[in-house]
């Protein structure tokens, strides 16, 4: 028998899933809202978790990480609207046990249910404890961060290939050092090979070394980065730039652990774990004949998609506290406060270049308010202002109203001053030109007849935010 939590608030779909429950031999206990789910599981001793997504306080998804580190560790199973692809995907990548969708649940419920508990039995019946990883530059704490470095502890075990994919900035490898540094080969060297910044002509002499003669300018044998990473772990970054030719050539050493340096007779061998990363969708190279598949099969051994900053944003604060600190550490300064405003800020930012443009907008913020004992949203870079400014105002602003309707109205006082009635008139306009042109200032310019010197001399004029200047 086992105890489980059902987070739903269907109040008939709970009522049909405890029922079952009930009869197979368990106790249950309901939850209408992620705030009541995890009250109850770190106040209970739950063995289970079945989980719904959509709550009226929020995506359970994104509370995931707290659900699973409650003190039971309960499994947990994922219940997922009809055909919705991505709850199920991400219910697999956070560490869920399984999903099931919403209008099957009752009948499909029984099967993962017992899996799930009798995996559970067998894990404490083994003793499975977590793993103290080494990941002192992967910073936060939320669901799809924690399935991430789950997939880091698993992969350090062993010696297969890994392939990273992601986009850039979300950092790849920081993770490819995490997988090292927390393996047996941690002791041994992290090579680093930058695929897209190599040449042609020189990828195979950095890549597997050449001797004295063998090409004009080779004036002495170097070892190539290949044997270099021998005991150790060699990085391929951008493998998805690797030109076809050597892809071939990489194919075997990848086999073999044998390569043959440039200009040389004799085969070398290289004990190396490889660890690949691009942020190319790799299966469209290979339809396109851009890349092998041969290769691609082998590289993905074990495979792991790093999440964008935008759908881990429950770790902006922590990833702002740790570059703030790291900063003041290098300046030799005394630690900083940060306003709330600021992280709102950063909130509502979308990081296209994912922790990468974070760090270097901290940098700049950091730079900005060197002197001040806290950073302000007023420390940022002027774009991210205009935008969260712009973002705030009524995006599909209402019809301007005709004349006739403006005369009509009944008009309560005395009249202002015509000057007031103007300043007051024109400050109106800007914000619902800025508004309508969401800050394009070219387009703000043809809307309005103005030149693009009389709009700024009217924003500073009345204090509005001023645009990101854009090039003419």
């Amino acid at each position: 028998m086992a105890t489980i939590l059902i987070v739903d608030d269907d109040f008939i779909l709970n009522g049909l899933i405890e029922k079952h429950l009930k009869r197979a031999g368990h106790q249950t206990e309901p939850a209408l809202t992620v705030a009541q789910g995890l009250a109850l599981a770190r106040s209970g001793n739950f063995d289970l978790i079945l989980l719904d997504v959509q709550l009226p306080d929020g995506n359970s998804l994104d509370f995931f990480s707290a659900f699973s580190e409650v003190a039971s560790a309960p499994e947990i199973i994922i219940m997922t609207g009809s055909g919705d692809p991505d709850g199920a995907k991400k219910a697999i990548q956070f560490g869920a046990w399984g999903y099931l969708e919403k209008p099957h649940a009752v009948r499909d419920l029984l099967l993962p249910v017992t899996r799930a508990l009798q995996f559970r039995a067998e894990k404490k019946k083994i003793g499975v404890l977590p793993v103290a990883l080494k990941r002192e530059a992967i910073i936060g704490s939320s669901a799809s961060l924690t399935g991430c470095l789950d997939f880091v502890a698993k992969a350090a075990i062993g010696d297969a290939s890994v392939l990273l994919t992601g986009e850039t900035g979300t950092g790849k490898e920081v993770f490819a050092r995490a997988i090292h540094d927390n393996s047996p080969r941690a002791s041994h060297p992290f090579v680093v090979v930058d695929c897209a910044a190599l040449p042609e002509n020189l990828i195979e002499s950095t890549l597997f070394g050449h001797v004295k003669g063998s090409f004009t300018g080779a004036e002495r044998t170097t070892s190539g980065l290949v044997k270099m990473a021998h005991g150790g772990t060699l990085f391929l970054d951008e493998v998805g730039e690797m030109p076809l030719r050597i892809q071939k050539t990489f194919l075997r050493v990848l086999q073999e652990h044998r390569f043959r340096p440039v200009g040389d007779s004799k085969e070398e061998y290289s004990n190396f774990r490889l660890i690949a990363a691009t942020n190319r969708d790799l299966d469209s190279a290979v339809d396109n004949g851009a890349f092998r598949a041969d290769l691609l099969f082998r590289l993905r051994s074990l495979a792991l998609h790093l999440p964008p900053l935008r759908e881990r944003k429950q770790d902006i604060r922590e990833l702002t506290l740790h570059f703030l600190k790291r900063l003041c550490v290098l300046h030799k300064v005394s630690s900083k406060g940060i306003d709330d405003e600021l992280i709102e800020y950063l909130l509502a930012h979308d990081w296209p270049g994912n922790v990468r443009e974070l760090q270097q907008t901290i940098e700049q913020v950091f730079v900005n308010a060197l002197h001040y004992p806290t950073l302000y949203a007023f420390h940022l870079p002027e774009h991210f202002r205009v935008r969260k400014t712009l973002a705030s105002m009524t995006m599909a602003p209402a019809a301007a109203p005709h004349a006739t309707d403006i005369d009509s109205r009944p008009l309560a006082g005395p009249p202002p001053s015509w000057k007031d009635h103007k300043t007051a008139s024109e400050c109106r306009y800007l914000k619902h030109l800025l508004a309508f042109t969401r800050g394009d200032v070219r387009e703000a310019c043809r809307v309005s007849g103005l030149s693009r010197s009389r709009l700024y001399q009217l924003i500073n004029q009345y204090n509005l935010t001023s645009p990101e200047r854009s090039s003419p």
